[in-house]
């Protein structure tokens, strides 16, 4: 009999039993993404398999599966182990069991608040690759803050098989687009055990319901993957914004009347929905038809849904709106429109810009709208622009009259912000507490030590250099690379140069390449031998954005050219581990969309809560937060007529803020070496940008702005 089984009962349990013990508490620790903004929680993975932390994606749970024998078992007998695993459990426990903020500041007015919030993305860790850009980021960092704030929240979503796509770069730049198909028993998900069929047409695709839990939030998300179903229903949720538009707006359908379906299933009866773009707007047309299926007029069904629906739209471009031909639409909801006796013309009246002009397709933003009791924009100046672009649908109203106000994004500070840097900032007795839309980290962050500021970012810019050295080396090696591919890895960037970061979703109008319009001059500023500075580029393009990936692949040529080589570089597979990277490492943080095509944006958000400085077009978000000190605005001080006149209008404002401004800025030091107006401007920065632009408030706007009053409102937004 093994010595673990004969221990007195008066030491303890027997060994064995204990690791027991601690596999359970490991593995339910793993299946709460509660981990992924808790530092200690992430550390204690990784220590289990540093190198299969990095292999997998930094996922627990595939690590906990595919363990080698006996070494989970022996890391958890370690005493430090032991003592680690303890430690975060009991946190999670206090974090979990706490009063949050709206337990103790809940009105009377907010009832049985129940909110369910529907997007066709999530970023909540690389580990779950589900998303494609901002829109998710936001939507994770949206249920995060809901957990954190104890908001009654639960999201919406589809698993997909294949999630976005992995991405490739070939030697001549060009793009590989893999699709890795993701297991969910290695995912931190759950079967709920609801099965149910939702009608797309003339077929009942079988639905499976898998939940994510976030803290204290809940994510539903919708699987056809099942050997029940045909091929065509099983594609439905195969991948992220794939197919032909058919097949889009099924998943579409399956988002919104399939995610409605779902709640009932599960017994989750929301007061208010919340969709978060128009991918999900055939749920408000669900819920119409639900009020009718009961006997309730038409009217009257549209008025009691508005009561109940939030909206939010996140794209100030038209074209950028889904827009599908009507037959189409009515082939697909004709189940709907019979369960809730609805004629077709109710489709053309809710979801044309002009129900009178019977050639137009339905817009999905436009249903929306229509159903909505309160829509918003995702800034000030997105909200106008969409108040502009949206007249039409409101019966050619004036603008001002337009219901679409404007609640103005954040991120989450606690997933954003890098360890070093929250240590930093407590030591220097810096607020940085959250879990309040009014706890405004940060704020006081001009009070800290220039000097402890200029090591934070010396620090953390010496961690970047590492981490993309390790990703070129990994990038090469599977393009093939030799020994001179692997040296000059190894010696790319410099830990003391002015580090540029520029990482996003590679679409045309964000343009990754206005930096390229002079390369001479570019090549001067990076080889200043006395002033030198780098930049670091990552991005994915749509795989059907040829556009886009040209724009990729200009940035892959540029940084094989000899003057450039070693100073700017490409890191290809852009998620949210090299996104948290580059917001902590990156000295300033670069963003040049063609106003005003930037809804929002929040990465430009995430560089000052680690001491970095935002330098942007006056677009999106950034004209609110601006004020001349905490950042830099390229202006090109006029509007030109044609975007490639406004290309070289807003190329040369930038050089000459790098030449003039940014680059001397960072280079005037005092004797003891620091940057003194560059550390004032990052620490204004921070105590700028940390307290307005972080979920915690935004979330909080919303419930008081769309998610309480939206139930009082007999229809239609508030005014703007």
């Amino acid at each position: 009999m093994p010595r673990t089984t004969t221990r007195s009962t008066r030491s303890g349990p027997p060994a064995a039993t204990v690791i027991a013990r601690r596999l359970g508490q490991l593995e339910e620790l793993a299946n709460d993404l509660w981990w992924t903004w808790h530092e200690p929680a992430e550390r204690l993975f990784r220590s289990l398999d540093p190198a299969r932390w990095d292999a997998t994606g930094h996922n627990p749970i595939a690590i906990i599966r595919d363990a080698p024998a006996g070494l989970l078992e022996a890391r958890l007998a370690e005493t430090g182990t032991a003592k680690a695993l303890d430690s975060v459990c009991r946190a999670r426990h206090r974090e979990l069991e706490r009063r949050t903020w709206f337990d103790r500041s809940r009105r009377r007015d907010a009832g049985d608040l129940k909110v369910a919030y529907l997007c066709s993305e999530f970023a909540i860790h690389e580990s779950m690759p589900q998303y494609s850009g901002g829109l998710g980021v936001l939507a994770g960092d949206h249920l995060k803050s809901a957990s954190d704030l104890g908001i009654p929240l639960v999201g919406v979503g589809l698993l997909y098989r294949h999630g976005y796509y992995r991405q490739q770069l070939r030697e001549d730049g060009s793009t590989r687009v893999l699709y890795p198909v993701q297991d969910p028993e290695r995912l931190p998900v759950e079967d709920t055990g609801v099965r149910f069929p939702c009608p797309i047409g003339g077929r009942m695709p079988q639905v499976r319901v898998w939940r994510q839990r976030i803290g204290r939030t809940c994510l539903f998300l919708l699987d056809t993957d099942l050997e029940e179903n045909a091929a065509a229903d099983r594609e439905l949720t195969e991948g992220l914004y794939k197919g032909e538009p058919q097949l889009r707006m099924e998943q579409q359908v399956l988002l919104g009347v399939g995610g409605m379906m779902a709640l009932e299933a599960l017994g989750e009866m929301p007061t208010v929905v919340h969709l978060n773009e128009g991918h999900a707007a055939f749920a408000g047309l669900w819920m119409v038809a639900s009020e009718t299926s009961r006997g309730v007029a038409l009217e009257e069904a549209i008025e009691s849904v508005r009561r109940r629906l939030v909206f939010t739209t996140h794209t100030p471009v038209p074209a950028g709106h889904d827009r599908y031909p009507m037959a189409m639409v009515e082939k697909a909801l004709a189940p709907v429109l019979r369960f809730g006796g609805l004629p077709k013309r109710v489709l053309g009246q809710l979801g044309r810009e002009r129900p009178a002009e019977r050639e137009q397709p339905l817009c999905m933003t436009v249903l929306a709208l229509r159903l909505a009791g309160w829509s918003n924009g995702v800034s000030k100046l997105h909200g106008e622009v969409s108040r502009d672009m949206w007249t039409g649908a409101f019966g050619d109203a004036p603008a001002d009259e337009v219901p679409i106000g404007s609640i103005t994004n954040g991120v989450h500070a606690p997933t954003w912000m890098h360890p070093l840097a929250e240590r930093f900032w407590r030591s220097q007795k810096v607020s940085v507490s959250c879990g309040s839309p009014t706890s405004r980290p940060l704020a006081d962050a001009e009070k800290a030590d220039p000097r402890g500021l200029w090591d934070l970012r010396n620090r953390l810019r010496s961690e970047l250099v590492r981490f993309v050295r390790h990703r070129l080396a990994h990038q090469n090696c599977c393009r093939g690379g030799g020994h001179d591919e692997m040296h000059e890895a190894a010696s790319a960037l410099s830990e003391d140069a002015l580090t540029i970061g520029f990482a996003r979703r590679f679409a045309t109008y964000k343009r990754a390449i206005l930096l390229f319009s002079d390369l001479k001059r570019l090549a001067r500023i990076v080889n200043d031998p006395k002033r030198p500075v780098q930049i670091v580029f990552s991005g994915k393009a749509h795989p059907r954005d040829l556009g886009g990936q040209a724009f990729a692949q200009k940035v892959f040529q540029t940084t094989r050219r000899p003057e450039f080589r070693g100073r700017i570089v490409l890191l290809e597979e852009y998620d949210m581990a090299i996104g948290r990277a580059l917001v902590s490492g990156c000295d300033v943080w670069l963003n040049t969309p063609l106003r005003p095509h930037e809804a929002s944006g929040t990465s430009g958000m995430k560089g000052p809560l680690n001491g970095g400085i935002n330098c942007s077009i006056s677009d999106g978000w950034w004209p609110e937060a601006a004020d001349g000190r905490n950042g830099w605005t390229i202006d090109a001080g006029r509007t030109c007529r044609t975007p490639a006149a406004q290309d070289r209008a807003d190329a040369e404002a930038l050089y000459r803020l790098l030449e003039e401004e940014i680059v001397p800025e960072f280079f005037t030091r005092g004797r003891d070496g620091v940057p003194r107006r560059w550390t004032r401007r990052a620490l204004h920065s921070a105590a700028t940008v940390g307290p307005v632009f972080n979920t915690d408030r935004m979330v909080g706007e919303y419930l008081d702005e769309a998610y309480l009053p939206v139930g009082r409102r007999s229809g239609g937004g508030e005014r703007s």
